[in-house]
């Protein structure tokens, strides 16, 4: 008790204690706050470092995995069922589109499962999905070229087709449901990584919010007591540093509440999006090469088209009968009202996290592409009931306008083009979020350390009069 009585009346007894008293608790206040600033500019820029240089692409490396490998097992496909015999009565440019398409999507895979096995280090479970699909993949490929080779000869298309039904259960089996995990497993720890990284930011924010109240309260204080003792109204180096004060707490929490903003469009209104149109792309790959190539497996295809296609767009007790009637008095609804809720899936995913200018038409414009795609489903199975096979392939392998393949890329362009206005608008945040901690951090800190400096010089006069 006689120490802090003897504290107090060294620091409050007289007026020149009580004047170094608030010039040291104002110094310490700036200090505090320019430090608090500082490390909150380094914990925004290091998760900005993070989202663009290991989140997301690690994910959107799984999601194209996943895509890859659909793509790779639907063009082996298209090259058995366009080669011919032997190259007898071939496909000509189906042929040479589905053995380009191929090769591009084996090395895609090749570079994904790279790039997935330096991501995955240090996570146990991601190691150990991506070296089980490293092995299946070179498997599958193995299986895939002795099927390519049983083709390329007289008479060796029944143990073509034998090869590849291994290689596509292998793909369905492992391959693919290990991809998916890793979908899931990156974009999991990229929320994961995200909400902390929002809650961190906010607490900052809060702090800067509070110290800065305090440290203006002290200046005020101050402000206030040289004017009654020294009856002077203002004095001019403690009201420089109260606008100094104001200006860097403006300008911190505008630092700190735009890269919360600038994080919450990166994560959620765009890459929300790139993660459900990545998985709509990678389901897009169908089985209707498949259908036609096996007809032994048809009605296990069928099926796989049905459920594919209510992951893209759902409706509810849907047949493939019944299924083009659906979406369009589903997607008539919704044009009229886009709260109803008649469908679901990635596109409605896509519909309901519609946030940037030009994206809504885009959105719409894919789903209008995805029905015609799905009417010339019903047109190949129509053409293969009245026995017009090859009608039904030329169909659904041709390029030329209003064949089933020239659809499909219609549809992938308009899918695309939503997904890179998404891609856009991600690297538009991120951009945006560094420069908004690199143009505003250095301008606060010197705010504060010139607040610092003015309340000291403020003081110096009044405090010489006491020497």
């Amino acid at each position: 008790m006689a120490a802090r009585a003897a504290l107090r009346r060294r620091c409050w007894a007289t007026l020149p204690a009580r004047l170094r008293f608030l010039r040291a608790v104002t110094v310490s206040l700036a200090a505090a706050l320019a430090l608090l600033l500082l490390l909150a500019g380094l914990a925004a820029t290091g998760t900005w470092d993070s989202v663009a240089g290991r989140d997301a692409p690690r994910t959107t490396s799984a999601a194209d995995l996943n895509l890859a490998l659909n793509d790779m097992d639907a063009q082996a496909a298209n090259i058995l069922l366009s080669s011919g015999d032997a190259g007898h009565g071939r496909l000509v440019t189906p042929y040479e589109k589905a053995v380009g398409f191929y090769g591009a999507a084996r090395r895609e895979i090749g570079h994904d499962l790279r790039t997935l096995a330096v991501a995955a280090q240090g996570a146990p479970a991601d190691e150990r999905t991506v070296e089980s699909l490293t092995d299946d993949f070179a498997e599958y490929q193995e299986l895939i070229g002795r099927a390519l080779e049983n083709d390329a000869r007289s008479g060796g298309k029944t143990a073509a087709l034998a090869d590849y039904r291994t290689a596509t259960d292998l793909l369905q089996r492992s391959l693919l449901p290990d991809a998916r995990r890793l979908v899931e497993s990156n974009n999991t720890a990229f929320n994961g990584q995200y909400a902390q990284a929002r809650s961190t930011l906010s607490a900052q924010l809060t702090g800067v919010l509070i110290l800065g109240a305090l440290l203006l309260a002290v200046l005020a204080v101050l402000q206030w007591y040289l004017a009654r003792r020294f009856h002077r109204i203002l004095n001019p180096g403690v009201l420089a540093a109260t606008v100094c004060t104001l200006v860097a707490v403006l300008l911190g929490g505008q630092m700190l509440s735009a890269s919360l903003d600038h994080l919450r469009v990166a994560r959620h209104d765009a890459f929300d999006s790139v993660v459900a149109l990545s998985r709509a792309r990678a389901i897009a790959y169908d089985d209707e090469s498949r259908y036609l190539l096996d007809p032994g497996r048809r009605d296990q295809y069928a099926r796989s088209f049905l459920a594919k296609s209510q992951q893209l767009y759902g409706i509810e007790g849907a047949t493939l009968a019944t299924y083009d009637a659906g979406l369009a008095a589903s997607w008539n609804a919704y044009r009229t009202d886009h709260h109803d809720l008649r469908f679901t899936g990635e596109f409605r995913r896509e519909l309901d996290n519609i946030t940037f200018p030009g994206e809504r038409a885009a959105a719409e414009r894919t789903v209008g592409t995805y029905a015609v795609y799905q009417r010339d489903d019903r047109r190949v199975r129509v053409l293969l009931a009245a026995g017009k096979e090859h009608e039904a392939a030329e169909f659904c392998m041709g390029w030329e306008p209003g064949t089933s393949n020239a659809h499909f890329g219609e549809w992938m362009a308009a899918l695309d083009q939503v997904t890179d206005i998404n891609r856009a608008h991600f690297v538009s945040s991120v951009r945006e979020g560094r420069s908004a901690v690199s143009g505003l951090l250095p301008w606060a800190g010197g705010l504060l350390l010139a607040a610092a400096a003015l309340t000291a010089l403020g003081l110096r006069p009044r405090l010489a009069e006491f020497r």
